[in-house]
């Protein structure tokens, strides 16, 4: 019996034994570590676009561009903008609502989205609609100030979640106003903000995207998505935005590096498309600006109207279009752009708007010019005419036509010289830097998209804007002369904007701002054009019932004036791959808003 117990117990020993050994030998369970997940990449997708602009201040001519367009469109808040078909409405992830309150004096109201906000939580507010309206009748060389300039009030209400604007007379285009609007907070108080804090971006976002990345010398902007946006968020990560000439352009739609290009409308970038397969969706946009020639009308040898029509006479206006811009629209009007309804032509058969030299020399020698019979040359109170022609160092597509002007001018015996300020100066200062143009073509990038260029483009400075403006009325002739190292610009290639409220335009193009306590000198246009004759004309078109025939008769009164020659409307081709037009169903767009209207909604191409 013992012998049995023994045997137990030494086996209940083995037991144990071999327990314990097992619980030596095996790892100590350990809480389980997740395990890493590949971050998907982000989506994108990439536009390739012909330059970019000197800056992205929508409301400055000197800004104003496709790039400029597209990214007020994405980036800034507007409380109206133009559907498909151009007929304004209220966006309202900015306004709830916005109607006319009173008539006496005439106020519109407006009620903000109590969400909308600036992309540093800042709320979009009273202030921003007040900076707007004080740096359009303030600042020089703005576009379509009309509007602006007939306000005579702005009062916040809740907290900044309201506004009332209160107007000098009833304006019916009021819903063009407060479009592009800018972060007052950011702006308000720095000097030189209105110019140098839109140069290389803008400050702050109040839409669905926000500006990630600007490199000039690789010619990329890079928008991401606005995760602080209140509303709908964008479908993309990632919009680029590469400027690429032709050749770069066709190369990355063939490899899938370039899904959409925003391309000047030229026979170079159709022939290189034609290669191109699957052949891609091709579609003209025009752009909603008028190329013009600016002539001075407050001083200099082109004061006298009969001198900038007998100049106007010695201009081929096909040919310069024929050459610079081929595919672009003639304008033969200042107010409609040729792309818009109701459009037509308000041009004279004949000179100034044609070309006749005969009839342009009896026009000069009105005007108290003359013309040596053995050179051929023009001359004007006895010294030979040398008229300065300014075109925007960052626009190279306004250098080229400056150069046939020049080119036209000088075989009809005027000399012309050509300089190239900074597109601030030349539209905003009466005085610009005599800088001559640059002999270097401006390089493009050389790696694909996306990746560094082998060579910086350089960038022209623009001094700042002039802040001594001389009253309206006054001649400037009789102001000091031009800085050392300064001219007056005779001519002038100059944008004027289109797509919006045709009597607006007309007015803000060629009228005399009235001084106001507020404002006791308002700047003058580029061109200094003051006609006082016009002004009861252009302020009917501004006004609740206008004449019917009022257009018209500014048109004629313009065609005598003659500030400016219209030249063309240019065009941008959209060019999209299959994939990319299966996925954004892109096209022109509005005239005032392009192409990328829609690009919040734009799926990835194969995504």
């Amino acid at each position: 019996m013992r012998r049995r117990r023994a045997g137990v117990v030494v086996l209940l020993a083995g037991v144990l034994a071999g327990l314990l050994t097992a619980c030596v030998n095996e790892p100590v369970p350990q809480p389980s570590e997740p395990v890493p997940t590949a971050q998907p990449d982000p989506t994108k997708l990439v536009v390739a676009v012909g330059d970019i602009p000197a800056g992205f201040n929508p409301h400055l001519l000197a800004h104003l561009s496709p790039v400029t367009t597209a990214l007020a469109n994405l980036v800034l808040p507007s409380v109206f903008r133009p559907d498909a078909d151009g007929t304004m409405r209220i966006d309202e992830t900015i306004a709830t609502s916005a109607e006319v309150v009173a008539t006496e004096p005439f106020t519109v109201s407006y009620e903000l989205n109590l969400e909308a906000s600036w992309s540093d939580n800042a709320p979009i507010a009273a202030e921003d609609f007040v900076y707007l309206w004080e740096r359009m009748r303030e600042e020089p060389g703005v576009a379509d100030d009309a509007g602006y300039r007939l306000i005579t009030d702005v009062r916040s209400r809740a907290g900044g979640k309201a506004v009332d604007v209160v107007f000098a007379h009833a304006y019916p285009a009021w819903k063009e106003l407060f479009a592009g609007l800018l972060p007052a907070h950011l702006l308000k108080d720095a000097p030189g903000s209105w110019v140098g804090a839109t140069t290389d971006g803008l400050p702050a976002s109040g839409g669905p995207f926000r500006i990630g990345t600007i490199d000039r010398d690789r010619g990329l902007v890079e928008l991401t998505r606005n995760d602080l946006y209140w509303d709908t968020p964008s479908v993309l990560d990632v919009l680029v935005l590469q400027r690429l000439d032709d050749a770069q352009t066709v190369a990355g739609l063939a490899s899938g590096d370039v899904d959409i290009a925003l391309a000047e409308a030229d026979a170079g970038i159709r022939t290189a498309l034609g290669g191109l397969q699957p052949a891609p969706h091709v579609q003209p946009a025009p752009q909603p600006v008028v190329v013009q020639l600016g002539m001075r009308s407050d001083g200099g040898p082109l004061a006298d109207p009969r001198a900038r029509q007998g100049l106007a006479a010695l201009v081929d206006r096909e040919a310069i279009r024929a050459q610079a811009a081929p595919d672009a629209a003639a304008a033969d009007a200042f107010g409609l752009a040729p792309s818009e309804p109701g459009y037509q032509a308000t041009a004279p058969q004949g000179a100034p708007a044609r070309p006749d030299p005969v009839v342009a020399g009896q026009l000069l020698a009105q005007a108290g010019w003359s013309r040596d019979l053995t050179t051929g040359r023009w001359a004007v109170a006895g010294a030979p005419v040398r008229l300065v022609l300014g075109a925007a160092a960052e626009r190279p597509d306004d250098l080229r036509v400056a150069r046939l002007v020049a080119e036209q001018l000088d075989a009809a015996g005027v000399d012309v010289e050509i300089v190239a300020p900074g597109a601030v100066a030349l539209f905003g200062q009466e005085a610009v830097p005599a800088t001559p143009p640059s002999t270097t073509p401006v390089p493009t990038p050389t790696g694909a998209p996306g990746e560094p260029s082998a060579v910086p483009t350089p960038t022209a400075p623009s001094p700042p804007p002039s802040t001594a403006t001389a009253p309206t009325g006054v001649d400037p002739t009789s102001a000091n002369p031009a800085a050392p190292g300064t001219v007056e610009p005779d001519l002038m290639i100059v944008p004027r904007t289109t797509g919006g409220d045709p009597g607006t335009e007309l007015a803000s193009d060629y009228g005399c701002p009235p001084p106001s306590s507020a404002v006791p000198f308002p700047p003058r246009s580029p061109t200094g054009f003051c006609f006082a004759a016009l002004q009861p004309a252009l302020d009917d078109l501004v006004s609740p019932t206008p004449r019917a025939d009022a257009a018209l008769d500014v048109e004629r009164v313009l065609w005598q004036q003659l500030p400016a020659l219209p030249l063309f409307q240019p065009v941008t081709l959209v060019i999209s791959t299959p994939a990319a037009d299966a996925a954004t169903g892109i096209g022109p767009g509005p005239l005032r808003t392009g192409p990328t209207t829609g690009a919040p909604g734009w799926r990835p191409p194969n995504g």
